[in-house]
């Protein structure tokens, strides 16, 4: 049986689209059997309606709290008996409620070699720094921010101070090891 995926998105859903199309081809022996999204509107919905992967997605404000929309989404998880839940590009910090029920199957892509420069700025401030090589971190999901243990790293050089070509030069670099590290995981 293919393994299950989850992959969490908020914007324009490449790793999405990598991760997706890997599964197509029979590069992963999994299925991304939900997407889910914080925004409703996002280009990553239209990604998953052309994969014909279903999705969650919701709005954080129609809910009172954090765990509120987080105990849906476990539904949803479950319901799917997801195997590995993908963070590709998901900007909320996971809570206590998906930790809880899922910790220790949530992986997490970050633009940077990781423990360095953690959170949402992480290019722009490795620019700001003067950083000359640069690099993609796949991790474990913990309570803690980027903080999780390691599980894949890839460098590459850059000497320029533009984090939109940082960014254009580790999209290629990301996909390919978010499959790759994904395909490792599974066949385990």
């Amino acid at each position: 049986m293919k393994k299950q995926l989850a992959v969490f998105a908020s914007g324009t859903g490449t790793n999405f689209d990598a991760i997706a199309r890997a599964c197509a081809e029979g590069v992963l022996d999994a299925e991304v059997a939900v997407m889910v999204c914080d925004k409703p509107g996002a280009a990553v919905i239209g990604k998953a309606e052309r994969y014909g992967v279903d999705t969650f997605v919701f709005s954080p404000k129609s809910y009172a709290c954090k765990a509120d929309y987080e105990a849906e989404i476990v539904k949803v998880l479950d319901a799917k008996k997801i195997d590995l839940v993908c963070l590709a590009g998901y900007m909320r910090i996971v809570g206590e409620t998906l930790l809880g029920a899922y910790e220790g199957r949530i992986i997490n892509i970050h633009p940077s070699l990781l423990p360095s420069f953690k959170g949402a700025h992480a290019v722009e401030d490795a620019v700001a720094y003067g950083v000359k090589v640069y690099g993609i971190t796949i991790h474990w999901v913990n309570a803690d921010l980027d903080g999780g243990k390691i599980i894949a790293q890839r460098a590459f050089p850059y000497e320029g101070s533009d984090p939109a070509e940082v960014h254009r030069l580790g999209q290629p670099i990301e996909h390919e090891l978010y499959v790759e590290t994904i395909k490792k995981l599974i066949q385990k």
